[in-house]
């Protein structure tokens, strides 16, 4: 006779079993697999000794294993004591067919593309947490569509359990994209014996795993990155460390924060599934190039060796930009905010004031030994050249014709005047970052006006300031140096005169292949000038100076403690215009 208890159909028993002391237990307990018999070590000997019920139970069926086994137990079919009588058995099940396995699975997958986690759950062998996480998985990811389907038929699994492949495709509001990817689920035999979506974390993606969550996130916002003027990255330059941290994106700028699919777990760093929105800062490109930052970062601290502070400034004259900033030692730029006198470079200003002033480059100007102005003043190169013309004067940078003739034909102020309104030297720049202007103050007294023509005194400039004179000189114009396009340039209020600048081209030029600058500039070709400058500092050692150009790149460095202008300086200044300038 039937058990009143049991399902229709056969769906096997949940029991325990008492059989001469020994123990048999059957059923769905946590942790056994659907149908498997439970066994402990007293168990061996009674499977051993119903082996021959548990092969009648195969031909029999299940009504015919429920009166086997109550007949073992020494029972009835129609009752008996409570224990005895709702002691029932449970056979372990054969695999879902992969047809079964195919069905469930297009069913599952359909709910889940729907929406319908209820549904989607209910055809799992654990509805709850299948529910749950279905439902989380909705709410996080958020997905404006969802699209699931079986990318095959079901295959066997390597445990006999049917596996079926899908593939998820999700959209989202805003994203360009979808969001595609492949997974898989199990399919296995549920308590009522119909086929189910044997669930797991890995249903939802394949590298979730327990205790994890997939959902979308806002990205961190991004830190713009200044670029060259040809996009190459800027980080690694020495003298650039300090800079690129406070160059911000141009005014009116906005910072987009990007979105991401995520996949987050314990003790591991968050797995991007996918980028719904990238993140975006407005990029700068400055004005450096970095090939030439390079040389010159290089030039800087091989002339810097021995702790000589020392800076490098390289300009676009047609342009005013900045192709190249270097300085050492590191932490202080005194490339674009020292301040000291910048020697006998000065004098390129002091030729234009002549110029102006009707002295011509064949003007007599004789370079004597020593003059005064009462002060007492020298040259480098000792001894009296009468005959020497104001371009021989500029070649061999002679002091005491300058100071002489500057005091003859040049009014207290007229340096000045020439340095702010053709030069820009006075003025306030803004390049991109912060920098210190040239000041050159006017004279009070003969003495400081003197110093003042040969680069003395009072008078502070950097390599930054002196770079855009030689610039100016090369192209004609002054050009504000800016380090980005986007930088708030101020124009000289005058001009450089066209025969002026052409004559300040030809005496440096002359500078270059046969006076003070001759050597550092050997082998350079194409338009090219320069002048030297070795400013006093009050110690034994000099300053070196040197401001060059070749074809439209212009170039300014000086050396603490370098010596004269040809040595530290001039040599750092040839190399980066050997490795940009052309002819």
């Amino acid at each position: 006779m039937r058990d009143e208890r049991e399902p229709d159909g056969y769906q096997g028993y949940t029991g325990h079993t008492e059989l001469d002391g020994y123990d048999i237990e059957y059923g769905d307990r946590d942790g056994d697999e659907a149908g498997a018999p439970r066994r402990s070590g007293t168990r061996k000997a009674v499977l051993a000794a119903v082996g021959g019920v548990f092969a009648a139970l195969l031909a029999v069926g299940a009504y015919g294993l429920h009166n086997i086994v109550t007949a073992v137990e020494g029972g009835s079919s129609n009752g008996g004591s409570g224990a005895q009588a709702s002691a029932t058995a449970k056979i372990p099940q054969a695999p879902p067919t992969t047809e079964e396995a195919a069905a469930v699975a297009k069913d599952f997958l359909a709910a889940w593309s729907r929406g319908d986690v209820t549904a989607a759950s209910a055809l799992t062998n654990r509805p709850e947490t299948a529910r749950a996480a279905l439902a989380a998985f909705q709410e996080n990811v958020a997905a404006r569509t969802l699209a699931l389907a079986a990318t095959g038929p079901a295959a066997a699994g390597t445990d006999g359990e049917p596996v079926v492949g899908f593939r998820a495709k999700a959209e989202f509001e805003g994203a360009t994209g979808a969001w595609e990817y492949d997974g898989t689920l199990g399919v296995v035999r549920g308590g009522s014996g119909k086929a189910v979506v044997h669930w797991a974390p890995t249903v939802l993606h394949p590298h979730l795993a327990q205790g994890g969550t997939i959902a979308v996130k806002t990205l961190p916002d991004p830190v713009s990155k200044p670029t060259d003027r040809n996009g190459k990255p800027l980080e690694g330059f020495p003298s650039l460390a300090a800079v690129l941290p406070r160059i911000t994106p141009a005014e009116g700028g906005t910072v987009v924060s990007g979105r991401a699919v995520v996949l987050s777990a314990a003790g591991k760093e968050p797995e991007q599934l996918y980028v719904l929105t990238p993140p975006s800062a407005p990029q700068v490109k400055l004005t450096l190039d970095a090939e030439l930052q390079r040389v010159a970062e290089e030039a800087i601290k091989q002339q810097a060796a021995g702790g000589k502070p020392a800076s490098l400034v390289a300009i676009q004259p047609s342009t005013g930009h900045i192709l190249a900033m270097a300085y050492s030692p590191s932490g202080h730029n005194r490339a674009v905010s020292a301040g000291q006198a910048p020697g006998s470079t000065m004098k390129v200003i002091t030729s234009a004031a002549l110029l102006e002033a009707g002295v011509t480059p064949d003007t007599v100007v004789p370079c004597k030994d020593t003059t005064n102005s009462p002060r007492q003043w020298h040259n480098d190169e000792r001894g009296d050249f009468p005959a020497y013309t104001l371009a021989d004067d500029f070649s061999h940078s002679c002091n005491t014709g300058f100071i002489d003739k500057g005091l003859e034909k040049l009014q207290p102020g007229t340096l000045t005047k020439v340095a702010r309104d053709q030069f820009g030297l006075g003025l306030e720049w803004h390049i991109g970052i912060d920098s210190r202007d040239a000041t050159i103050p006017v004279p009070r007294t003969n003495d400081e006006a003197a110093a003042e023509y040969i680069g003395q005194g009072t008078i502070q400039v950097n390599s930054l300031a002196m770079a855009s004179v030689a610039a100016a000189v090369q192209s004609g114009k002054f050009r504000q140096p800016v380090l980005r396009d986007d930088a708030k340039r101020v124009t000289a209020p005058g001009s450089l005169p066209a025969g002026v600048a052409k004559d300040l081209r030809a005496m440096m030029a002359r500078t270059a292949t046969q006076g003070t600058a001759r050597t550092p500039m050997a082998g350079l070709t194409g338009q090219i000038g320069a002048k030297t400058g070795t400013a006093e500092s009050g110690g034994t050692a000099t300053n070196s100076w040197f401001i060059a150009y070749r074809g439209d790149l212009a170039v300014a460095a000086e050396v603490d403690g370098g010596g004269h202008g040809f040595a530290a300086a001039g040599v750092a200044a040839a190399q980066v215009l050997k490795a940009g300038g052309k002819g």
